[in-house]
């Protein structure tokens, strides 16, 4: 009997030492969140931007030109990044999903929750979830109120100067805190280092979180990390607004407040800053300015990228981190006389997504199927070797990401208003009182003139479409409950 125990340990011990070793060889994940993205990259095409960085990522990667978010705003897009599914329209979606699960209501998993229930490290730093640090309370920095419960090991932001993470979302140089938008200024280019504003912090605790996870052999990690800029206000270093300052940009497309119902709005966030009396839509020379802030805040968040990157590959990790680079949602810059998100246009929905997967020598085409922010839950499990929970909606990207499949997709979109399907030729926007626009990208209108009228077929056929899908959607959620 003795010997029957004995054996069975051994057993079991040998059990445990396979699986800490499969665990161990498993793939990491690198994920950078940037915040308020356009796809204006050199990547994408953009010659009038400097991204060297995040380029270079692409040349290594499958970069998807028509990826679109879940919603228009921070807290909801990262919902549907972070738990796979749709739903959640507001800012407070993950604050709003950590209160049912404190009042024990079935909640979906969430993807760190999830890898670290299998036996990853799960880190974020910065703006991963909506409040960078992912905590409740004033100033967001309350331990006891976790945005994401269960999720992480370790969810960092280091303030500096800032005092505090709500202190550090729309900090500008040297420690200035957002009191009052009216006083602060709407763009800023000041001299000294990456450290005078938040992202060089939370790059250089992002380089020590990697440094530490890369060495530590017994287990994979999943490292999250979030930048805060080209966020509004936009501020940069002063040597990432140099090669800007005499740029010639290209002229606006559709600069126009469009005709009829859609989801246009007046930029309140944006107006509601110091713009020292002048209206962007109005001064074509102050437009020109605030596009130029806005490109120095993406060349500084192109270089923060750069360095977790070279951290990377320097790392004993380099050739086992599966690499994805995501934006969280598009922005205005005078579409459709926007300046800012939160409509359901192309310019608010459209983002970059660029993704390196282990062991695929990726030949850099791009890929041009549509593919929304859901499809990456899935992913991430099939290129680490997971099982992916029940109740996901997306699909994954792996067939396209090493061998350019295609991807057979549309993509669905909400605010608190309206919901959205983008097929790979058109746009459909149903209004909660059946309001309608559909659009045509195939012509050099785009989403100026409203065929809802012209082709009732395609209305009915994308309509019953995004019916279907939002039904198949709640469904899969309800049954994984």
């Amino acid at each position: 009997m003795f010997r029957t125990i004995a054996t069975l340990a051994v057993i079991a011990a040998a059990n445990l030492l396979v699986h800490a070793e499969s665990t161990a060889q498993r793939p990491n994940v690198l994920l950078i969140c940037i915040d308020d993205l356009r796809p204006e990259l050199g990547c994408y095409g953009v010659d009038y931007i400097q991204s060297p960085n995040i380029d270079r990522l692409a040349s290594q990667s499958r970069l998807f030109r028509h990826h679109y978010v879940q919603a228009p705003t921070c807290g909801a897009s990262r919902n549907a990044l972070l738990t796979g599914v749709y739903g959640g329209r507001s800012n407070n979606a993950l604050f709003q999903r950590a209160e049912q699960m404190e009042q024990d209501k079935p909640v979906p998993v969430s993807m760190p929750g999830w890898f670290r229930q299998n036996g990853y490290a799960t880190v974020s730093v910065g703006k991963v979830s909506h409040h960078p640090g992912g905590r409740g309370g004033p100033n967001w920095d309350d331990p006891a109120i976790p945005e994401m419960p269960g999720a992480w090991d370790r969810h960092l932001l280091p303030a500096g100067p800032w005092q505090h993470p709500r202190g550090a979302m729309h900090g500008l140089a040297n420690g200035e805190i957002r009191v009052d938008r009216s006083k602060m200024d709407v763009f800023q280019s000041t001299t000294g280092a990456d450290e005078i504003y938040p992202d060089g912090l939370i790059t250089n605790e992002a380089i020590s979180q990697l440094d530490a996870l890369a060495n530590d052999g017994d287990q994979p990690f999943f490292l999250a990390v979030g930048i805060i800029r080209p966020h509004l206000p936009f501020g940069a270093p002063a040597k990432y607004m140099q090669p800007y300052r005499d740029a010639k940009l290209p002229a606006i497309p559709h600069p126009t407040k469009p005709a009829g119902k859609t989801t246009w709005h007046g930029s309140g966030e944006f107006m509601t800053y110091n713009r020292w009396d002048r209206n962007p839509n109005q001064d074509a020379e102050f437009a020109l300015e605030v596009r130029r802030h806005y490109a120095a805040c993406v060349s500084y968040a192109d270089a923060m990228v750069g360095r977790i990157l070279d951290q990377l590959s320097a790392s004993p990790a380099a050739d086992n981190t599966v690499v994805v680079l995501w934006g969280d949602h598009g922005w205005h810059l005078g579409e459709h006389a926007i300046w800012g998100k939160h409509a359901l246009f192309e310019e608010s929905l459209r983002s970059p997504l660029i993704i390196r997967a282990v062991g695929t020598a990726s030949d850099g085409v791009p890929n041009d199927a549509v593919v929304e922010t859901v499809d990456l839950f899935p992913t991430l499990c099939e290129l680490t070797n997971l099982n992916a929970p029940d109740g996901l909606v997306g699909q994954s990207l792996v067939p396209a990401i090493k061998n350019n499949a295609n991807h057979d997709g549309t993509a669905i979109a909400y605010n608190s208003k309206a919901e959205t399907i983008r097929s790979p030729s058109h746009r459909l926007t149903v209004h909660r009182d059946g309001s309608l626009e559909l659009y045509d990208h195939r012509t050099p209108e785009g989403e100026t003139r409203n065929l809802a009228k012209e082709e009732p077929e395609v209305v009915a056929q994308l309509k019953q479409q995004l019916t279907d899908r939002l039904n198949q959607a709640a469904t899969k959620s309800a049954k994984s409950k």
